[in-house]
Formats: structure tokens, C-alpha cells, sequence
């Protein structure tokens, strides 16, 4: 007899219902994997976007200045030349001069360049000084507005105020041939940001008569008593040399949106100094800050003979500058490096402007430059012109003084400037010329 055991039944179907959801869990499970696996990648992408070479200048972290080691050897160690930025801006280049060469991107002129090498105390800057002062030089470079122009006449003319002192060592090594001069502090300067009632001074260095060696503090900022502790060390200079040097400082107020403010300066003659003692130790010096407007009112602005001509039929006006006389002497060496600045004026608004090469160390130059205006179409004559001549002193370090003005034409035009203007006026295709006293 047969075992009873399960009963097996054939199957007459298959439940597709269930084969469908395996299949659409598959799918889904699969789509989720690679949805993930995208938004993965998409963001290793971005990160390597946001720190690989192509990523913005914002992004990048800013280096803190190199300390390298002074040229002055072993004997200095703690002395070390920082690489800043400069405050003020690249070299300038004299009205009609090329440069010579790319002036050096730390505002420093280095030992090889002019035997000069400065070396300080190393501070590190905070970062975000370190990023303000590498996007002050587009600003630097600007040309300067009429009233920047008379904003900075208007400080120099500050004669009778106090400017405060600048105090400063000097050392001579005769087995260098080193003149060592340290800028240490300046004392109760005025405020040039009448803002924060402070200022940002530096100061700026030169040999005179020379002027080939030229060096500059770093900028402190909100401060009316800065304290530097800066020494600069000036090579190839023989002991039989010193008493014909003098040292010019220069103490600027550095302002970001316009010309740096010039608060004073001061002349050191070594001539004057006890050179023995600078020989066998360091000798402090104090002396006072004087304005820059000083010598000019006291020798006078000298004269300038330029020529007209008005050519009513070509609407043009031709001036020559030819010469200069009398100038006042504005440097310790007697002279002065003049260049003339002309402007061209309708209805009192500054139209056009040309300017003669420089002239250097002299008080009498002969430019014999000559220039061609074109006047607006406003019929034959020259109502609403006029001339204004800048007769200026270049110099590399510091801003361009004005020495004296003249004007031609115009409202403010008296005396002999008049009588030369109306003789222009009334007798077109002459050339006439004429001297004129500059005035302030």
C-alpha cells in the first residue's frame, strides 16, 4: 500500500504583481545610488575649483613679509631687512624721461641698485594690514585734483604752527665705508585726519647733494608720536666724504584715497656734526620739523618769460615757454630741478595741459619749448580763454613743490600779465613775448 505524503498540485499561473515590485525596488534602490554618487562628484569638483589654481585672489591666503638677513654680516643678527610694501607708491620719472629700468617692487632700493641697504627690526604684520597695504598703489599714482593741489599749498603754507621733532641716530663703520643712520621716533606731530584727529606718518630719506640714495620708514598708522627704530646703512661712503653730505628727511602722513599729506622736513649737515664722535659710538640727534614753504618766502618766487601767438583762423593758440630766472633755491645745494606746467582755461574750467621737460640743478633754465592750443569755435577772438602757468620743482621722493604761478587772461589777471594778454588779444599772428614776476 501506497505512503500517504503532501498532495502536489501543478501550478497554472505566476503572481506578476510581486515581480513588479522587486523590479521597481531595484530601480529605485539603483537611481538613489546614482543621484548620490552625482551630487558627490559635483561637489568634489567645486572644492577643487575653490582651492586649486584657477581659484580668485580673494581667496588666496596672503604670505607675511620674508625677514632676510641684513648684508651688514654677523655682527647684526637681530637686524633684518623687512620686504614691505612700498607706502607711497613706485619711483616717479621727470616730465619727458623714460625709466631707466622697473624701480623695485618693495619701494626699496637695494644695495646693488644704489649701495644702499636697509635693515630693521623685524615685526610681523597682521594680516589684514598686510592686504590694505597691497591695494593702496593704484589709488597712490593718481594724478592730483586742483583742490588736492590747494589742499597741499594750503598745508605748506602752515609756517607759524608747531610740526613737532624728529629724533634719529648716526654711526660711521670705517671697515664697511657705512654710514648707519637710524630713524628712531617722531614727537608730537599735528593731524593731518581731522576724521580720527591722528595721522599715518612715515618718513623718507635722502643724501644730499647727490639725491641717489633714497630710503623710507614703514607706515604707522593713527599715531601722532610714531615710533620707527629703523636703520638704514649707506655703503661706499668714505669718512673724507661725510662733511660734504647732508641729510634730508622728509615725514609724510600717507592717505589712501589722495597725495600723501607732507607735514615737514629737516636738513642734517654732517658738516655740522661732530664727526669724531659718530666714528667711536652712536650719536642721538633731536631736531625740530620745519615747513617746506619757508625758503620760498624767503627768496622770492623769480620770473618767467614765455611768448604768445593767436592764430584766429586755425582757432589755435601757440605758447612758447622760453626761460626762468631769479628761482629760489630749494634744496641745500643751492639749486632746484625746475619744470613748467601749463593749463588751458575756458570759462574758468581746465580744458588741456602741456608741460616742459626738467631742467635739473639749475635756478636759471632755458626750456624754448613750444606748444600749440586748440581753442573752441567760439568766433575770432578769445573771451573765456585763459593760460595758468605751474612753475614746479621735480623730485623723485617727495611730492612736486610748486614754486610759483602765473596767470594770463582771465578775472585775475593784473598788471603786467594784463597788458601782455590784451597785446596778445589785438594782434593775432604776432608772436610776443614778456617776462612776469611768479606769485604764490
Amino acid at each position: 500500500m501506497a505512503e500517504d505524503g503532501p498532495i502536489i498540485k501543478p501550478v497554472h499561473g505566476v503572481n506578476y504583481s510581486i515581480i513588479g515590485l522587486c523590479i521597481g525596488g531595484v530601480t529605485f534602490t539603483l537611481l538613489v545610488l546614482l543621484g548620490t554618487y552625482y551630487c558627490y562628484q559635483k561637489r568634489r569638483r567645486l572644492n577643487a575649483k575653490r582651492t586649486g589654481p584657477d581659484q580668485p585672489l580673494a581667496f588666496h591666503s596672503h604670505r607675511r613679509p620674508t625677514a632676510v638677513k641684513s648684508p651688514a654680516g654677523t655682527g647684526t643678527g637681530t637686524h633684518y631687512l623687512k620686504k614691505s610694501p612700498s607706502p607711497t607708491g613706485n619711483a616717479k620719472t621727470p616730465p619727458g624721461i623714460s625709466a631707466p629700468h622697473t624701480p623695485s617692487p618693495t619701494g626699496i632700493v637695494g644695495p646693488l641698485e644704489s649701495g644702499v641697504s636697509s635693515h630693521q627690526h623685524f615685526e610681523p604684520k597682521p594680516e589684514n594690514q598686510v592686504v590694505k597695504d597691497t591695494c593702496t598703489t593704484e589709488n597712490e599714482r593718481q594724478t592730483p585734483t586742483k583742490e588736492e593741489q590747494e589742499t597741499n599749498e594750503k598745508n605748506l603754507q602752515q609756517n607759524v604752527a608747531y610740526l613737532g621733532q624728529l629724533v634719529f641716530k648716526l654711526r660711521y663703520k670705517h671697515d664697511k665705508n657705512a654710514l648707519i643712520v637710524s630713524v628712531v621716533r617722531c614727537k608730537d606731530l599735528p593731524a593731518k585726519d581731522p576724521n580720527t584727529g591722528s595721522s599715518d606718518p612715515y618718513v623718507k630719506l635722502q643724501l644730499l647733494p647727490d639725491k641717489q640714495h633714497k630710503v623710507k620708514t614703514r607706515v604707522l598708522r593713527k599715531t601722532r608720536n610714531p615710533v620707527y627704530d629703523e636703520d638704514f646703512t649707506f655703503y661706499g661712503i668714505s669718512f673724507n666724504q661725510l662733511p660734504s653730505i647732508t641729510l634730508h628727511f622728509v615725514i609724510l602722513s600717507f592717505d589712501r584715497y589722495s597725495r600723501d599729506d607732507i607735514i615737514g622736513e629737516v636738513f642734517c649737515a654732517l658738516s655740522n656734526v661732530d664727526i669724531a664722535q659718530i666714528e667711536t659710538q652712536q650719536m642721538a640727534l633731536c631736531r625740530e620739523i620745519q615747513p617746506r614753504s619757508l625758503k620760498i618766502r624767503s627768496q622770492g618766487r623769480g620770473e618767467l618769460l614765455v611768448s604768445l601767438c593767436w592764430q584766429p583762423a586755425a582757432n589755435r593758440l601757440t605758447v612758447v615757454v622760453l626761460k626762468a630766472r631769479n628761482l629760489p633755491k630749494m634744496d641745500v645745494t643751492g639749486l632746484a630741478d625746475p619744470y613748467v606746467k601749463i593749463y588751458l582755461l575756458y570759462n574758468g574750467q581746465r580744458i588741456a595741459k602741456k608741460k616742459t621737460h626738467v631742467k635739473k640743478r639749475t635756478l636759471m633754465p632755458v626750456f624754448n619749448e613750444s606748444f600749440v592750443f586748440d581753442i573752441p569755435a567760439n568766433g575770432q577772438t578769445l573771451d573765456g580763454i585763459s593760460l595758468e602757468f605751474l612753475l614746479l620743482d621735480w623730485d623723485r621722493v617727495t611730492k612736486n613743490e610748486v614754486i610759483g604761478r602765473l596767470e594770463l587772461g582771465g578775472g585775475k589777471c593784473t598788471g603786467s600779465a594784463l597788458t601782455h594778454w590784451n597785446e596778445v588779444c589785438n594782434s593775432p599772428r604776432r608772436q610776443i613775448a614778456d617776462w612776469h614776476k611768479l606769485k604764490e
